[in-house]
């Protein structure tokens, strides 16, 4: 039943003759509620949202009253109960979530009901897009090859995603070689406006991608979260959040000429990452902001990770419409998107003063200039002009100063790599070793730095030769090994695309190159973008030096730039060249984009193609020539940088909107890779044996009520399965990276027949449960504290007459589990740092952990623990495990479960193995009413699927 709060409910017109409701935000002011008007864009949104979907039960008026009274700078303890419209997935970390909703349908079917009542309640978009790996490159088979092998490796992962693309009504996938999840989004999937059941409601979302923001560029508020927040808001479940800070961001004046939307991103990233802007809303606003296409908003939006903020936010306007029009939306959406968002008072960029913000920056955007960033991180921006002193600098640096420690003598040194064919390899190039995670980074470090780096989809499994003629080739450092137009970032961005173009067309007519060792690769984000080069003539420019089509997905910007020349990787490690990567992503982590190339520098497409051209970074762009022409005369970028106007004369075939309408019509016309896929049918899975795909076990002896044996009672006599230190991150317990053949992973991959080279990563199976909880506390870099001085997932196994037995975690867990003994984690401060990791929860509960017992828990990650049935609690006062002097020989009692109520006082008795015991109070991080429910049902899954079920 539709609840008329506050009188709000209102009616709209959206067309002639068209009438619709919609929940009035100005009606709430006019009730007396807040100052509405005066709120940032995003806060009145998402106030919007709470007020809709204001039940009484998960979210209260109370909700409604304190978001719509939002104040600049007040406390914020407050949580939102957000209920977006739909979830974005890309297949990473989407086919987890698939596994669960088949899991779900499963257990439907075994209870008798009708499997179909399982159906996520908001739309959910799967890209695939994170599965291609730059194999090939610098031909023109190069994009065929690469998806050949793509679905070579991804076979059962596709098997399983279409047989998801069928049975579900609400559950859509864009295949393999359609695009990136965040420009398919931006170009195809975004309507700005939802109507059902008669109501008109904004689009808002949630993906499990970071870069999610992007679609902040056309007015959507959204953001990227873990698997968890995304099951929980697939499933009609509100996304949690603090109150946030908004910080105003006044964009002035315009951008200089030959200065792209990649060096403003740049810019704007570096400004926001030193104002501290983490955790916090940023929305743009003031004439700058006005002047601004929707494609250069898109680029500062999808950044907002990497400087920071939850989100990047740009308010509808014209260009917004616009860009709308042509991108090829309907003119009924069109015209629905911009009768709400007038109706609301939210059209429009808003203008200095008119919005109350925690903070105001301004930029003014005659101040940008030519930029690149890196080496190491996105936030570090380095005028063009510097870029060569700059990493003349830090070559000779101190690596405590972020430097590479080298003398500086070795700068100019060069080195000859053996022929390519004719000799046997030196040494092993991929190492393990040179691939981080987060648990080895400092407390103040970038948790999201190595998010990809340990979970490519596949390994490099082989290596084309490119075509070195057998020869030799001279290596040194600063040179350039990867350049690679890339990433939704500039991808979507048509500008800085046919302005790369342009500059790729004069150097060719001037006789410049770029040399065949450097992997070029151009891996556009949607095939709009070859089609406009096409037709523009400038993909043929491209591909005359080197930029061949690789693929239409995530590449070199998330480490899927693929392997090198064996002989060049050799060369590299053998002399320790600290060689660089040039590419058009957002990220740059040291060790992200390929794990022997140190030097790793964000730059705007046409940059990449000129440093691709220079073939070093120990050129000055500005003062030096690029090469010289076929007359051996010096060839200056200046020479050949496209003007605006040369870029604007071409826009028009980028904003065709019948191109747009054609190529998103019919994602699986002319793809035969894609369409001769087998796959099973029907409203259930049948789960055929794989390593990849498993039913998850979050089912067994599932009942449609909550009887006796179901209700959670007092925890008695557990053990501990780990005792771990303060910051203990999600790349600590969620199974990361490759897995080793002595691992339980590895044993158990290897008595299933999968050969050690085909194990691929932790990542690629995450769909396999059975991989998963053999994964989990197992990072070679996690500290059991008891078992004094280890390093990696091991433990003491206690037997009952506490005789005590080192193990792996998994394998002492699983005893404990055939035993009927539970167990408990205990943890420092920060348990649960870092990325939010749904397998960290997963893979604690499929442990059989009970409860974990920390001094204090990252937000997400305490949320996730409760979202899979394991109790956070949390040490009060000045307790500790040191000050309790837990060693993990105890056995434990926690008491006061059967009346659990949130944030209520429990009781946990340390029984010591001498026989004495201690009893203290621990606090209840279980906060609220839908969390206490969550956990009564096991978890937020079987929550669902019994409110499903008994509807």
């Amino acid at each position: 039943m539709t609840q008329n709060l506050f009188n709000s409910i209102q009616e709209l017109t959206i067309s002639e003759g068209k009438t619709t409701r919609y929940y009035s935000l100005p009606a709430l002011e006019k009730q007396g509620l807040g100052n509405i008007s005066r709120l940032p864009v995003c806060i009145r949104i998402i106030l919007e949202s709470v007020l809709r979907n204001c039940d009484g039960k998960k979210i209260t008026e109370t909700h409604v009253r304190q978001l719509a009274k939002w104040e600049p700078d007040a406390a914020r303890t407050h949580e939102i109960p957000f209920v977006v419209s739909r979830i974005v997935l890309q297949d990473f970390t989407g086919v987890p979530l698939l596994v669960d909703l088949a899991a779900m349908r499963s257990a439907a079917e075994r209870l008798g009901k009708n499997p179909e009542r399982i159906e996520p309640l908001v739309p959910v978009d799967l890209v695939v897009d994170h599965s291609i790996q730059v194999d090939h490159y610098g031909t023109k088979d190069a994009l065929k090859l690469n998806m050949e092998i793509e679905f070579e490796r991804n076979h059962e992962r596709y098997q399983f995603i279409k047989w998801g693309m069928q049975a579900f009504d609400t559950f859509k996938v864009v295949p393999p070689g359609i695009g990136i999840v965040h420009q398919v989004n931006l170009e195809h999937l975004a309507h700005g406006v939802h109507q059902n059941s008669g109501t008109i409601y904004p689009d808002t979302l949630v993906g499990t991608d970071s870069h999610t923001t992007m679609i902040n560029g056309i007015g959507v508020v959204g953001w990227g979260v873990g698997g968890i927040e995304a099951e929980a808001g697939m499933l009609g479940q509100p996304v949690y959040f603090l109150t946030p800070d908004v910080v105003g961001v006044n964009l002035t004046g315009k951008l200089r000429e030959g200065v792209t939307a990649t060096d403003l991103v740049l810019t704007v990233t570096e400004m926001l990452r030193n104002a501290n802007v983490v955790g916090k809303f940023v929305e743009f606003f003031g004439e700058g902001t006005a002047s601004l296409t929707v494609p250069d908003r898109a680029t500062i939006a999808n950044m907002a990770p990497e400087y920071g903020a939850t989100m990047g936010f740009f308010p509808v306007d014209d260009a917004t419409i616009d860009y709308f029009k042509g991108t090829g939306r309907s003119d009924d959406d069109i015209a629905a998107f911009q009768q709400y968002f007038k109706a609301q008072e939210m059209y429009g960029i808003p203008r200095q003063g008119e919005i109350d913000y925690s903070e105001v920056l301004t930029l003014d955007l005659g101040t940008v200039s030519p930029s690149l960033a890196g080496p190491k991180r996105p936030q570090d921006r380095i005028d063009m002009a510097e870029m060569k002193h700059r990493f003349t600098e830090l070559f000779s640096k101190p690596v405590a100063e972020n430097g590479y420690g080298k003398q500086h003598d070795e700068l100019k040194e060069r080195y000859q790599t053996r022929q390519l064919n004719a000799e046997e390899a030196e040494l092993c190039t991929r190492l393990e070793t040179n691939v981080p995670d987060e648990s080895c980074l400092s407390d103040n470090s970038d948790r999201n730095v190595t998010e990809m780096v340990s979970n490519h989809p596949t390994p490099s499994t082989e290596t084309p030769d490119p075509p070195l003629n057998n020869g030799t080739i001279e290596l040194g450092h600063g040179d350039i090994l990867i350049a690679a137009i890339t990433s939704c970032t500039n991808t979507s961005n048509p500008s800085v695309l046919i302005a790369a173009g342009l500059l790729a067309k004069k150097a060719a007519e001037k006789g410049l190159f770029v040399k065949r060792h450097i992997k070029t690769s151009l891996a556009p984000g949607s095939r709009v973008v070859s089609d406009y080069l096409t037709h523009t003539g400038l993909l043929d420019a491209l591909e005359k030096l080197g930029f061949t089509l690789a693929g239409y997905g995530c590449t070199t910007c998330i480490g899927n730039a693929g392997p090198l020349a064996e002989p060049i990787e050799e060369a590299v490690v053998k002399n320790d060249l600290v060689c660089a990567a040039v590419l058009s992503g957002n990220r740059n982590f040291e060790a992200r984009i390929h794990p022997n190339i140190r030097a790793n520098f964000l730059a705007s497409p046409p940059l990449v193609v000129a440093y691709a051209i220079a073939g070093t970074v120990l050129k000055d762009l500005t003062s030096e020539p690029l090469g010289t022409d076929s007359e051996n005369n010096p060839v200056w970028l200046k020479d050949i940088w496209p003007s605006s106007e040369e870029i604007q004369a071409l826009m028009k075939f980028a904003t065709n909107a019948d191109t747009f309408r054609k190529l998103y019509s019919d994602l699986t016309k002319d793809h035969p890779l894609w369409n001769d896929i087998s796959s099973t049918a029907g409203e259930t899975y049948n789960w055929p044996s794989s390593t990849y795909i498993a039913e998850p076990p979050f089912f067994e002896n599932f009942s449609l009520q909550l009887d006796e044996n179901d209700i959670v009672g007092d925890i008695k006599d557990a053990y501990a399965l780990g005792i771990f230190g303060d910051s203990v991150t999600t790349d600590h317990i969620s199974p990361a990276g490759a897995i080793k053949a002595a691992s339980p992973a590895g044993r158990y991959l290897l008595d299933n027949d999968v050969a050690q080279n085909d194990f691929n990563s932790y990542g690629s199976r995450r769909g396999n449960h059975e991989v998963m909880m053999r994964g989990t506390f197992a990072n070679v870099r996690i500290r059991n504290l008891m078992v004094p001085g280890s390093e990696g997932g091991v433990t003491l196994y206690q037997s009952g007459n506490r005789e005590t037995k080192e193990m792996s975690i998994y394998d002492a867990a699983m005893k404990y589990r055939s035993e009927g003994v539970p167990t408990v984690v205990f943890g420092g401060k920060e348990y649960g740092t870092g990325s939010s990791r749904d397998w960290a929860a997963k893979g604690t509960q499929l442990l059989g952990v009970k409860a974990v017992i920390a001094s204090s828990y990252e937000r997400i990650h305490r949320s996730n623990l409760i979202g899979m049935g394991v109790l956070p609690l949390q040490f009060k006062n000045s307790d500790s495990v040191k000050s309790l002097d837990i060693t993990g020989n105890e056995k434990f009692d926690i008491l006061g479960l059967g009346d659990l109520e949130p944030q209520q006082d429990v009781t946990l008795i340390i029984h010591k193995d001498d026989g004495s015991q201690k009893e203290v109070k621990l606090l209840c991080r279980i906060d609220t009413a839908i969390e206490k429910e969550y956990y009564q049902h096991g978890g937020i899954l079987p929550y669902v699927l019994r409110e499903l079920l008994n509807e």
